[in-house]
Parts: C-alpha cells; sequence; structure tokens
C-alpha cells in the first residue's frame, strides 16, 4: 500500500529544485513476486524503495546485501544496475540511518530506556539504530517471545522506567485509520516522549493520546526526509 506516501512528492519537489533529470514513480505490487516485471518493463529503473509488508521479502530478489541489511534481515531500498544483459540488485536499509537523524535532536545527549512497539523490519531497524547510540530497548510485540514481551504484560512499571516509546507498526497508517498500539496511555506524563515512525497522518491516533497526556510527540517526516536523501546517495553514488 504505497497510495499514502510522500516519497513521491519529495523527490519530485527535489528535481525540481536541484535540476535534476529523473522520476520518481510509485508502483503498486499485489505481492513482492511481481518485482521481476516491474524491472521488465521499466529498464531505465536506476533504485526503488521498498515499503512494508516487502522490506523482508525482498531480500529473495536481492543479488547482494549491504551490512546493515545483512545483520537485521530487512531491505528498504534497492539499487539497481545492468551489464551485458545481466540485472543486479543490491538491497541497502536507510531506516537506520533516518531514524537516527530525526531521534538525536530529540534526545539531546541522554540516553532514555526506550520501548519498542512492534517486531517487523522497521521495529528491527530502530533497534539496530538504538544499539548503535548506546540506548536500552524493550520490544513490546504481539507474538512475544525471547526477547519480546507482550501488549498485555505492559505495566506502570514499565512505562514509569521507559521515557521513550515508539510506534513501528503499521497501526494508524491510513489502511489502520484510528487505530493505535494497546498501551496504558493513561500512565504517560510530560517526561515522556513519543515518536511514531509513520508520518502520514502527521498525527496518529498514538501521538494523538500522547499529547493528551503532555508528552513531547515525533512522526516520521524527518526520518522520511533524512532517509530519502541517504537511498539518493546510493543510487547516484554522490
Amino acid at each position: 500500500p504505497v497510495s499514502h506516501s510522500l516519497s513521491e512528492k519529495y523527490f519530485t519537489d527535489k528535481f525540481i529544485l536541484e535540476g535534476i533529470e529523473a522520476r520518481y514513480e510509485r508502483f503498486l505490487l499485489k505481492d513482492i513476486h511481481s518485482l521481476p516485471q516491474i524491472l521488465s518493463a521499466y529498464p531505465e529503473l536506476k533504485g526503488l524503495s521498498v515499503t512494508s509488508p516487502f522490506k523482508e521479502s525482498v531480500i529473495d530478489y536481492c543479488d547482494e546485501l549491504c551490512e546493515t541489511s545483512k545483520e537485521i534481515r530487512a531491505v528498504n531500498t534497492l539499487k539497481i544496475s545492468r551489464e551485458g544483459g545481466k540485472v543486479n540488485i543490491k538491497g541497502y536499509n536507510t531506516d537506520v540511518d533516518g531514524f537516527a537523524a530525526a531521534l538525536i535532536p530529540l534526545i539531546g545527549n541522554n540516553k532514555p530506556d526506550t520501548l519498542i512497539l512492534g517486531s517487523g523490519g522497521a521495529a528491527r531497524a530502530v533497534a539496530h539504530a538504538l544499539n548503535k547510540l548506546g540506548i536500552k530497548f524493550m520490544v513490546v510485540s504481539r507474538s512475544p517471545g525471547m526477547s519480546k514481551i507482550g501488549y498485555a504484560e505492559l505495566d506502570e512499571s514499565h512505562i514509569k522506567s521507559h521515557q521513550l516509546i515508539i510506534n513501528a507498526t503499521p497501526l494508524g497508517m491510513k489502511h489502520h485509520t484510528g487505530e493505535s498500539p494497546e498501551i496504558p496511555y493513561h500512565l504517560l506524563t510530560s517526561g515522556h516522549i513519543l515518536f511514531d515512525l509513520i508520518y502520514n497522518p502527521a498525527e496518529t491516533p498514538f501521538l494523538q493520546k500522547g499529547r493528551q497526556h503532555r508528552a513531547r510527540i515525533e512522526n516520521g517526516m524527518i526520518m522520511l526526509q533524512a532517509q530519502a536523501e541517504k537511498a539518493w546517495k546510493i543510487w547516484t553514488g554522490k
């Protein structure tokens, strides 16, 4: 589902402002198996951005992976090259750097203990970034298990001891409008920061509930811009 994505507008504006001869378009795939058809139909493609739910399954179509993608097993950027009639696809993950770029201005030199809501590819990118920043975190998932707890287990002690809470689920996005992760919002305070990777809508129910309890809130727009510029450098080598 890419109809919600603002990436097309971001890159179109960038190309106009910087006088770049290029196009960035949306490709709505019903499943990842349609990827080869896209590559065949558009031989001038230099790269692709990959959205959920394909960040993990697209790995099967990559000839190479960057080190970060290997570690977290999630890809959101493809660099496409062609030589001698053969297509080579290298997978990258720019979510890690994009998230870090958005988070650092929020927390400064602080390293608050963190709750990551979700355990998919986006959540693993967040976890990787937090590890690099030396921030301790706990993962909350609908499928609790090793190193993950369930939403029903969240209590006052968890909320009190984790001042940063990150929504890495699709809840609140266009196809999940009005939904939010099931956490005890009434326990939030002005000392909490709620970060939502979603940027459209600008204020999800998750963020609205945080604001109602005086928590600081931030959406994923800065992350979108930072990861987009990282992807542009990958595609152009500049």
